[in-house]
């Protein structure tokens, strides 16, 4: 029988415990860094312009959010197919496949960001959110969707990095990217020195530029180390990772669309509430960062793990990885319970803003546990390849949010429509926990 060699840094031997937190530790600090640019955006339009302002950039974050859920179609996809030539010894065929993904990605982001132009006003309509509000998430938006291709481009050289084990490249180019963002926003928003003073459009322009300068540096490193061959992509991967990456990102587009219409019920309770949801949810990020970071860690080690026939290394490296996770988000959890005040009065002084996102922050502070169990099963279960069924499950349980907000917010209030965004993440977690312990993804083929 021949032996296929693992390439240096594979993750298919050695003690689990190292391999994991060399995963995790740089995967979290990377979604740290996605999740700041927006959170960045947040804080300085917040605290330089004021709460309607706040509100837009929050609005308008929906709509981005959709753009990242499909950028992350292609992240997913390839690095469940990536992975799994690395597994299995082929690094030219990971190289072919993420070549035509970064090709693949940069196409889409051109079609997401036209169809963006196109329906910006109707979203705005849809939010009903007031028109001050509408007028300055426009300008927020039209000038972000300018750099979406190469925000989908980013997606795609980030996902080849992870696949080969990689994860210390694209943290330290997402690094650069968000310090330069902190400086970059002020001086744009606020037009300070030599700067133009462009407001909200300022601090999407920053994001914009930072985020492509990172996606080209990224291809010409990735070029460099053989990772992606542009001159011979192959086409062939590209339906494997749609079909791969699609049910999970059309998942993030859904939970995105919903928060949209949810607007529809925060806002009759005025702007405050309005700004509290898009407060909240940034927050709520904190512990949502960590565990997609160690998500995308059980994907690359169920996916390599598969291929190379290790079934019960795979296993025993989800269950670690939840564990190790839970340590964070149970923090999180108590500080959404404890200091909440503090937390949402980073990006405001509006007493009515803070009172209502403190609010949303005890509430949602019971989700954590359910969200580790439900984003790290839905990386492996996708590392796996079995994406389809655990979403559309977790896609009936996210539509489920507008009947229950509609419902209790009529009879309870604000408080109703917190309550409906905690009490489906938890069922979601519930569901994923299910589909693993199923063992129904072994039978998947990539």
């Amino acid at each position: 029988m021949t032996t296929v060699a693992r390439p240096p840094g594979s993750l298919t031997v050695g003690p689990l415990r190292p391999v994991i937190l060399r995963l995790a530790a740089p995967a979290v600090a990377m979604m740290a860094c996605h999740f700041s640019f927006n959170l960045i955006d947040s804080i300085w339009v917040g605290r330089l312009i004021g709460a309607a302002a706040l509100a837009a950039v929050s609005t308008a974050g929906f709509y981005v959010w959709v753009l990242l859920s499909l950028g992350e179609m292609v992240e997913v996809g390839l690095i469940a197919v990536a992975a799994r030539r690395h597994g299995e010894g082929l690094p030219d065929a990971a190289a072919r496949a993420a070549g035509a993904a970064v090709l693949y990605a940069l196409a889409a982001g051109t079609a997401v960001s036209l169809l963006g132009f196109a329906l910006t006003a109707d979203l705005f309509r849809l939010m009903r959110v007031p028109p001050e509000v509408a007028q300055l998430g426009h300008a927020y938006l039209d000038t972000w969707l300018l750099g979406g291709p190469l925000v989908f481009g980013f997606f795609a050289v980030e996902a080849t990095f992870r696949a080969s084990g990689d994860t210390r490249t694209p943290f330290l180019i997402l690094t650069a990217s968000v310090l330069l963002s902190v400086g970059l926003d002020p001086l744009l928003i606020a037009g300070l020195g030599p700067f133009p003073r462009l407001g909200v459009e300022g601090a999407a322009t920053a994001s914009v530029m930072v985020r492509g300068g990172g996606f080209l540096i990224g291809v010409v490193i990735a070029l460099r180390r053989g990772l992606v061959r542009l001159d011979a992509p192959d086409w062939r991967a590209v339906p494997t990772i749609f079909r791969v990456g699609a049910p999970l990102s059309l998942a993030g587009v859904l939970l995105s669309l919903i928060y949209m219409w949810l607007t529809r019920f925060t806002s009759q309770f005025g702007t405050p509430a309005l700004a509290a949801l898009g407060v909240g949810h940034k927050v709520e990020g904190l512990g949502f960062m960590a565990i997609s970071g160690f998500a995308l860690s059980a994907s690359a080690l169920v996916g390599q793990n598969l291929g190379a026939r290790q079934e019960q290394r795979a296993r025993q490296a989800v269950r670690m990885t939840v564990a190790y996770c839970l340590l964070v988000t149970t923090a999180t959890a108590l500080a959404f319970l404890a200091i909440p005040r503090t937390l949402v009065a980073l990006f405001t002084t509006d007493p009515a803003v803070i009172a209502d996102g403190s609010l949303y922050l005890r509430v949602i502070a019971f989700a954590q546990i359910g969200q580790t169990f439900e984003i790290i099963l839905e990386g492996a279960l996708a590392g796996a390849g079995y994406t389809f069924w655990p979403q559309t499950v977790s896609t009936g349980l996210t539509l489920l949010r507008l009947p229950l907000a509609a419902w209790w917010s009529a009879t309870i209030g604000l408080l109703g429509i917190w309550l409906a965004l905690s009490v489906t993440a938890i069922a979601r977690g519930v569901a994923m926990a299910l589909f693993w312990t199923s063992g129904a993804w072994r039978r998947a083929v990539v």
